[in-house]
């Protein structure tokens, strides 16, 4: 029997391939919020090291959410740097 999960995503790739994420955290930070995305059944690359993906959430007008990508480098690491404060108890998170 497979198991429904609430915290998986599915987004679309640049090859227009579904891939499945699971969500780690959903946050507001500097008026902006976030979310911090795991690859579903790719948790390590057999090091123990696991990569995550970070995308802002944007409310549209019209009700619906997208979820973008952070070009800013400085945006980023802030925005990392405080998921890492928010799951320090739960993941142990290594800098690169």
């Amino acid at each position: 029997m497979t198991e429904e999960r609430d915290d998986l995503v599915v987004l679309v790739d640049e090859n227009g391939e579904e891939v499945e994420f699971e969500c780690l955290d959903t946050f507001e930070f500097n008026g902006s919020e976030y979310v911090v995305l795991l690859p579903y059944g790719e948790e390590d690359d057999g090091t123990g090291v696991a990569e995550v993906v970070i995308l802002k959430i944007d409310h549209g007008k019209d009700g619906d959410d997208s979820l973008l990508t952070i070009d800013d480098d400085d945006e980023l690491d802030a925005v990392f740097e405080h998921f890492k404060v928010r799951m320090e108890e739960e993941f142990e998170i290594l800098d690169n």
